[in-house]
């Protein structure tokens, strides 16, 4: 079990890592580009939010995956697939911290002789992803829970892993309270970590105490 729980830790951090490198550009999409790129955005964002994790996974792993003649690992399809779930949940996020800004700082940037590519890079993003920290914080909660969906496809995270023990040895009750446990304790270190990165990198008069 506890191997599981470096499994679990695996494909959470992926996909977290996926989430990230998808949603800050979908966010910026959505918030500075122009109406057709929005609503292929929208319709992404859509798709992902309104369909089951486990559908999702069976989608991918047995459906779009061996279409393409890939053969890739059920960890592997794990991450991709919390991933792209993620990355539409995270750009919310960031959309909602670039939003909360003043618009007048663009406007600055412009008036300097700064490109809109270079003032987003530069001026808006640094204050944008340190307000998301506490939304990013419950999103990797999120993602730890539904990773226990995984074990459908054979991913030895935690609750394959209790299952496994669990029926050799009938003690269910221990082995699923133990798996419990370790999640609380993921969950608990994992916010903790990013309450932490927060008070480090808080920008003072956005966030307070």
């Amino acid at each position: 079990m506890v191997e599981g729980s470096i499994v679990t830790i695996g494909v959470v951090f992926g996909a977290m890592f996926l989430g990230l490198i998808l949603g800050v550009p979908i966010a910026i999409g959505q918030v500075y580009g122009k109406p057709f790129l929005r609503k292929i955005i929208a319709v992404y964002v859509w798709f992902f939010r309104g369909i089951p994790l486990l559908v999702l996974l069976f989608l991918f792993y047995f459906g779009f995956l061996p279409l393409l003649g890939l053969n890739l690992p059920a960890f592997t399809v794990a991450s991709i697939v919390l991933g792209l779930i993620s990355s539409a949940y995270q750009s919310q996020i960031f959309r909602g911290a670039i939003l909360s800004l003043p618009e007048g700082q663009l406007k600055a940037a412009r008036a300097l002789g700064m490109s809109d590519f270079s003032a987003i890079c530069n001026i808006i993003l640094p204050q944008a992803l340190r307000l998301s920290i506490p939304g990013w914080s419950n999103e990797y909660s999120i993602i730890l829970k539904d990773s226990a969906v995984t074990y459908a496809l054979g991913v030895p995270e935690i609750m394959a892993r209790t299952h496994f023990v669990a029926t050799r040895t009938y003690e269910h009750l221990i082995l699923y309270a133990t798996a419990g446990l370790l999640y609380l304790i993921l969950t608990f270190a994992g916010t903790k970590a990013l309450r932490i990165l927060e008070e480090k990198v808080r920008i003072p008069g956005y966030a307070t105490r």
